[in-house]
């Protein structure tokens, strides 16, 4: 008991240093832009509203990192929802498909039964990735009987689903996509990741500039939806794609797209739309 206590207590530690750290480097960021801020940083809105975010965003991040051990290895069940299109779940950097865990729940009391998760590796490069997205999508296809998927991709998950759409062919294969907490212009925080994505979500990385360069997808219909108040998207405004509908929350974190109710109804309600419009 006393080991568990200690390392739940380690756990707690080093998440307080992380997302402290991070926001710090938002209000930096901010700062630096934007310099009529400083006049409002000491003011008791300002203080409430930082601790309130980087108080939320441990908690979600320790939440997700206890939930990781029961996203090990592969789903026990496959789908069976022949002839209904599929939602593919694309996990972030550093995390699997148990981290879907609370989306997948309120997503399926809003009657969406035909969720799909899959573990991405942080250890392999985005072009290997989206070539197990672009299998898994295809399996999809085929073993459900539908012509195509919809994709809804968290942060690193969703510039996958950009490379895949944009770059490796899967625009007819995918109907909808959306997009939630994504860097797509990259993020000032990757070279502290140590993975080999982390090169490829640097800003202005030959990677992106490739993607931002690329023609948007004609076929599917796409959705972005980010936080003004992202911790590891830095600067938020990196996560804005001007060429689709952005729909900008507030008050969030990074972990915690996962989680609020205001960030779930979003991407419910445009996965509804889609429904909708067949």
């Amino acid at each position: 008991m006393n080991t568990i206590l200690t390392a739940l207590q380690v756990l707690l530690l080093v998440e307080t240093l992380i997302v402290t750290l991070s926001y710090s480097m938002c209000w930096y960021e901010y700062a630096n832009s934007n310099p009529l801020l400083m006049s409002e940083r000491f003011k008791p809105h300002s203080l409430w509203l930082a601790i309130s975010l980087i108080t939320q965003e441990i908690f979600f991040n320790c939440l997700t990192l206890l939930l990781l051990p029961f996203g090990l290895g592969s789903p026990r069940k496959q789908p069976r929802f022949n002839g209904e299109t599929p939602i593919l779940l694309l996990h972030g950097l550093f995390n699997n498909r148990a981290s879907w865990f609370w989306f997948k729940l309120v997503l399926r009391r809003r009657g969406f039964r035909n969720l799909v998760t899959i573990n991405l590796s942080s250890f392999h490069n985005e072009e290997a990735l989206t070539e197990q997205v672009a299998k898994r999508v295809d399996e999809l296809r085929h073993s459900l009987n539908v012509e195509r998927v919809h994709l809804v991709g968290h942060s690193m998950g969703g510039v996958i689903a950009r490379n895949y759409l944009q770059l490796r062919g899967g625009e007819n294969k995918v109907d909808r996509c959306v997009f939630l907490g994504t860097p797509h212009a990259g993020s000032k925080l990757s070279p502290f990741a140590l993975s080999p994505l982390s090169n490829a979500l640097v800003p202005n990385s030959e990677f992106l500039t490739r993607l931002a360069a690329a023609a948007p997808p004609q076929q599917a219909k796409l959705v972005n939806i980010y936080s003004s108040k992202d911790n590891m998207v830095v600067p938020a405004r990196s996560a804005h794609l001007d060429w689709l509908d952005n729909i900008v929350l507030d008050r969030i974190g990074h972990t915690g797209l996962l989680y609020r109710h205001k960030s779930i109804e979003a991407v419910a309600t445009a996965l509804g739309r889609v429904d909708e419009n067949r």
